[in-house]
């Protein structure tokens, strides 16, 4: 029994700091991360400056303002 869950435990802790080794990215995945982003922005940025949708939530601001209480 003690052999058993000395076992478990020695596989827990081996686990643990191989998952600190691995813990977080290396500066490419950042970097590619930061290049997604912005182009997730840009297309946000192109879509919402467009024509009709632009005018739309102009039309919801505007509705907004105007409503009764």
């Amino acid at each position: 029994m003690y052999q058993a869950v000395r076992a478990g435990l020695r596989a827990l802790v081996c686990g643990m700091r191989a998952a600190r080794r691995d813990a977080g990215m290396v500066t490419s995945e950042y970097a590619m991360g930061i290049v997604a982003a912005v182009a997730f922005a840009v297309v946000l940025y192109k879509v919402v400056t467009s024509g009709p949708v632009s005018a739309e939530l102009q039309n919801i601001v505007k509705e907004a303002l105007n409503a009764r209480m």
